[in-house]
């Protein structure tokens, strides 16, 4: 009981929740719980937070002698005691009161089964299997419950609390670590395995030996549709291991690209490299590309077109299809390297022919006027940056050696 009168605070936030009035009768406030419990619930993908808030609102609202509280005093005086009442109560509880375990969750939550872990597998795929589909069959292990005893372990169904762990399938150890100071571990029980469950040896089901599953060899066909991308999931519900009182966890296949040998996958689009010769790309070309159908594309310039070293060219629709568009396609991309002869090909007279077909010089320099003569050489980039780094290194390295005040003398080793 309370010695002074408790402070009014909000009154209408649990009428507010539930989308009710405040003079919502019992079947009105009813109608609006169960409808946004449904929508909300967990097992259902709805919001947790908003399903607890739902459940508490409902539970005062719901009780004659809370409610009277709470539209006089508020949500506080609730808190402080007035009212009595079962907090005990999960929102589950509330819920299966009302619906009596609509989702198949039992009389409370307490009795709600947990979920098992992901099994999670890498499968590797080619761009080929990406563009066109397929099918690749894998097969995977996983525990099944025990058909002989339906996942009991006993050949009565029953079983008593394990002795260990005094049913806790959990057991603490303690060990010293240093002078007064000792460490407190907790570690699965190794004699009920986490189960809390002790069965006689002679009570033992043949089939399982008390384990209570199974293990099972599964083929799962996995369909790689048209356009999926390196890394997608492809989900198999509830095919993983299954255990007493708990839902199975997912099976889920990754797909891993291996790298192709002729084309690069960006998005949607295919890239492709291809080298001319300096023919080519002046006087024009044609080749057969391979496709990942196997389709033979015939690629060629158009009359008088010149291909720069570096330039790309695409084609459209001719690229990744786009997942669950297949008909839809990106572009395939063509980047042209040019490949010039090497030096000494042509001969001087070679030269002036070659000359008068090209473009002319942008400019021409007069040799009257003195220049001085320079030669040059290959230089070869990469080794030129692994030097400097080198050099870069050893000066940084000697200058740490000279970091003392040269203006003070150094010691000199003493001779014994």
């Amino acid at each position: 009981m309370f010695r002074h009168a408790p402070k009014r605070s909000d009154n209408t936030k649990y009428y507010e929740i539930l989308g009710v009035s405040k003079s919502a009768s019992q079947d009105e406030l009813k109608k609006a719980y169960k409808k946004a419990a449904m929508k909300n619930h967990p097992d259902k993908g709805g919001d947790p937070e908003k399903f607890k808030e739902l459940a508490q609102a409902y539970d005062v609202l719901n009780d004659p002698e809370k409610r009277e509280i709470y539209d006089q005093y508020g949500e506080d005086a609730l808190k402080e005691g007035m009212g009595g009442g079962d907090a005990s109560n999960t929102p589950f509880d509330i819920f299966e009161q009302l619906f009596g375990g609509a989702f198949g969750g039992g009389s409370s939550s307490r009795s709600r089964k947990k979920r098992g872990e992901d099994v999670v597998h890498s499968l590797q795929v080619s761009l080929e299997d990406l563009y066109n589909g397929a099918t690749k069959k894998h097969s995977v292990s996983r525990n099944i419950l025990c058909q002989k005893c339906k996942g009991k372990g006993s050949k009565s169904g029953t079983s008593g609390r394990c002795y260990e762990c005094r049913g806790s399938g959990m057991k603490i150890s303690i060990r010293q670590i240093g002078p007064g100071m000792f460490q407190q571990m907790q570690h699965v029980c190794p004699d009920c395995r986490g189960s809390g469950e002790s069965i006689s040896e002679g009570d033992r089901c043949p089939q399982c030996k008390g384990s209570k599953v199974t293990r099972e060899m599964k083929v799962l066909e996995v369909h790689v549709e048209k356009g999926m991308q390196d890394g997608r999931k492809i989900v198999f519900k509830r095919e993983a291991d299954e255990a007493p009182d708990s839902i199975p966890g997912d099976v889920i296949f990754v797909l891993d690209q291996k790298e192709h040998p002729k084309f690069t996958r960006k998005f949607d689009d295919l890239y492709v490299e291809h080298t001319l010769s300096l023919t080519e790309a002046l006087c024009g070309f044609q080749f057969a590309l391979p496709h990942l159908d196997g389709r033979g594309l015939l690629i060629k310039s158009n009359p008088g077109e010149v291909i720069k070293p570096g330039q790309y060219k695409a084609i459209n629709d001719e690229g990744m299809p786009q997942h669950a568009r297949s008909f839809m396609k990106g572009k395939l991309v063509i980047h042209f390297n040019v490949d010039f002869p090497e030096s000494g090909f042509l001969s001087p007279d070679k030269c002036q022919s070659l000359e008068a077909i090209l473009p002319h010089r942008s400019s021409a320099m007069s040799l009257d006027d003195e220049y001085e003569e320079t030669t040059l050489h290959d230089v070869d980039m990469e080794e030129e940056v692994r030097q400097r780094e080198r050099r870069r290194r050893r000066e940084a390295y000697d200058d740490g050696d000279e970091d003392d005040d040269p203006s003070m003398p150094r010691m000199a080793c003493s001779q014994q």
